[in-house]
């Protein structure tokens, strides 16, 4: 993870954010787009597996990006329970339900890859991480406990 910077460097949020596409054009279907709370949960559905792969990075910790991690592979699951109902109703056609099944599919396997790979790391998560300055300062303040209050250094 030392590569990535923000959650649009994530591989997971990248293939979710397609997911979230994939919906949204399916859902400009005139047959689908009758069905006002069927688009309302699939998208909503679907939304939240990019953000909460969002929140969980942006919250710092290996714990919190476990948590959303979980949230997002739960709201993938869901989203593609609906492409079935989406299917079922003749909303998309084989072809779409198959690529949006897969999708979910992949996802989901990437976001319990990235859950695996966080449990054993050692990595505590972003908020811990001090930057350089900040270590510096933690430091200076060290070595000043240790000095005599009298000296030299403690002038500048």
């Amino acid at each position: 993870m030392s590569s990535v910077k923000s959650f649009e460097d994530l591989f997971v949020w990248q293939k979710a954010r397609e997911l979230v596409n994939l919906v949204y054009n399916y859902a400009k279907k005139q047959e689908f787009s009758r069905d006002y709370g069927l688009i309302d949960q699939i998208r909503r559905a679907s939304v939240s597996v990019m953000s909460n792969i969002a929140e969980g990075f942006e919250r710092g910790g290996k714990e919190e990006i476990i948590y959303f991690l979980y949230v997002a592979k739960a709201s993938c699951g869901e989203t593609r329970a609906q492409f079935y109902v989406a299917f079922d109703q003749k909303y998309i056609n084989e072809k779409e339900f198959k690529i949006g099944v897969e999708l979910t599919k992949y996802v989901s396997a990437l976001i319990s890859k990235f859950i695996e790979s966080l449990k054993v790391s050692t990595h505590k998560g972003l908020k811990f991480k001090k930057p350089i300055n900040e270590k510096q300062e933690e430091l200076d303040e060290l070595i000043k406990s240790y000095l005599p209050s009298n000296h030299p250094s403690l002038n500048n």
